[in-house]
């Protein structure tokens, strides 16, 4: 999402033959079709290759020569294209322009508008280029949004969508068509997790979002192990099918982050297993598992390291040094601490003409806490609460705001609203405000929330997941080493 506009891309033609480049695969469809169940509008959805069936229930004479031809065309765009209802769709592969007839979408107030669009430089001079000025659906208004040209014409994939349904329902008789993007693999050589769910099958919803909206309705299996290890940047395909087709080439991690024990089953143990605890936290000092070549100060209660793919340069994390799931739960006198490393973080950042902006993200299933720091140039410092609010409002939530005239006021005050029966969020603003929210059981709420609001503000959407903005070892040592030598005056603990 970029400043309110939202963009979903498929980009390359459908794998076949386990081809790896210039392809997505079945996992990028289903990702996509989790993201359907998502509230908000799309507005624009680029696609590499057309969907089949554009051309149903359009007028005949708009429609250009040789476009019938089925080279091109995928059937699975057409039900993601139905399924996520954009108000935009473009995509190539055709070779040929065509603007389509604005259709509508069932349950769906607007419309969606196609462009086909030519091959760059094409000798017929067909168009390869078109321009439109797209207003974010978030920011219009129920009028503005539901108008509908008196050209509009009902959806072309309806058909389509029929069709792939009914063999479906051949292909999987005990399966519902309504449950295919929620589940992916059958897990049967898997180990299995006890909990919900049907049989061997995983919800790949819950997996690569986080929840799921159906809730305890749903048919399969909700397994937060799975989830925490695919969030820890363990690759899906390994983590479910026990392998990966794309080998060295693929970006994510193929070994299990605590194999043998969850997560969670850790945050259960006893007090007298914390030593053992702390040798699979990423997060503990005494963890064999810490980068302890991104760290740069250590205190008495907690300390600073810079993160795996930072956001941007100086991008922090103040962590506790003590095993636990939220900083807000911890003592007195360790916030004390806490708030001198955040003052000096926002001095340190002020002398370079640049604002702090602090988040927490507290999930019920969080082990090792950790806060947030990033800078944003002080140019764009105050429009940090517009875009929070427009993220919440697209989620369908409200923050609570209250201002502070100091970090310690607005610690207490956080310490008042947790309630550790739900997940909680919350972002300190330049200004003093804090904004929260206390998440419902099964409310739809990003863990990277945070993270995504400043990569849109910031202008770089593709940051957006620390995945993408990995470093070498040798570089993060080089980064650290600098920013402990120019954070050396302001470090409380030098």
């Amino acid at each position: 999402m970029l400043l309110g506009l939202s963009v979903v891309y498929l980009s390359g033609r459908q794998s076949s033959n386990g081809q790896q480049f210039g392809t997505y695969s079945q996992d990028d469809v289903d990702a996509l079709r989790a993201l359907a169940e998502e509230p908000g509008v799309v507005d624009l959805f680029l696609t590499n290759e057309w969907p089949s069936g554009v051309t149903n229930r359009a007028s005949v004479s708009d429609i250009p020569a040789g476009l019938l031809d089925s080279t091109g065309s995928d059937s699975s765009v057409s039900e993601l294209v139905a399924e996520i209802k954009p108000r935009y769709h473009i995509a190539g592969t055709k070779g040929v322009f065509y603007a389509r007839e604005p259709y509508s979408s069932v349950d769906a107030v607007h419309v969606t508008r196609f462009f086909g669009l030519a091959m760059v430089g094409n000798k017929d001079k067909q168009k390869f280029i078109h321009a439109i000025s797209p207003t974010p659906a978030s920011t219009m208004s129920a009028a503005e949004i539901s108008m509908k040209p008196p050209n509009t014409t009902l959806s072309p994939y309806t058909l389509v969508v029929e069709q792939t349904a009914l063999k479906e329902v051949t292909k999987r008789s005990t399966d519902s068509v309504s449950d295919s993007q929620y589940w992916r693999y059958d897990v049967s050589q898997k180990r299995h997790k006890s909990g919900a769910g049907e049989g061997n099958k995983l919800c790949f919803k819950f997996i690569y979002s986080g929840s799921c909206p159906r809730g305890e309705k749903c048919n399969f299996q909700h397994d937060s192990d799975a989830r925490e290890q695919y969030s820890g940047g363990v690759c899906i395909d390994f983590l479910i099918k026990g392998k990966c087709e794309r080998g060295p080439d693929c970006n994510f991690k193929h070994d299990l982050q605590n194999e043998g024990e969850s997560h969670s089953r850790t945050r259960r143990r006893s007090e007298s297993d914390s030593g053992n605890r702390s040798k699979v936290c990423w997060f503990c000092l005494s963890s064999p598992n810490v980068e302890s070549h991104l760290i740069i100060s250590v205190g008495e209660f907690y300390y600073c390291a810079l993160p795996k793919g930072p956001l941007v340069q100086d991008h922090v994390l103040v962590i506790p040094i003590e095993h636990a799931p939220s900083t807000l739960t911890l003592s007195q006198q360790s916030n004390s601490e806490l708030v001198k490393f955040q003052n000096s973080l926002k001095l340190y950042y002020k002398n370079r003409g640049k604002e702090a902006v602090l988040f927490e993200w507290i999930s019920k299933r969080s082990s090792h806490a950790n806060i947030q720091v990033v800078p944003v140039p002080s140019s764009r410092a105050a429009a940090v609460r517009d875009i929070c609010n427009m993220a919440a409002e697209k989620l369908g939530f409200k923050f609570v705001a209250m201002k502070f005239n100091n970090s310690s006021d607005g610690r207490e005050w956080l310490r008042k609203q947790f309630d550790r029966n739900y997940s909680f969020f919350y972002v300190e603003l330049t200004e003093g405000t804090i904004l929260s929210h206390s998440v419902e059981e099964n409310e739809n709420f990003p863990a990277q929330f945070g993270r995504e609001v400043l990569a849109g503000l910031l202008n770089m959407p593709e940051r957006a997941d620390w995945r993408n903005c990995a470093l070498g070892k040798d570089e993060e040592t080089k980064m650290a080493e600098e920013f402990k030598k120019q954070f050396e005056e302001l470090d409380p603990n030098q």
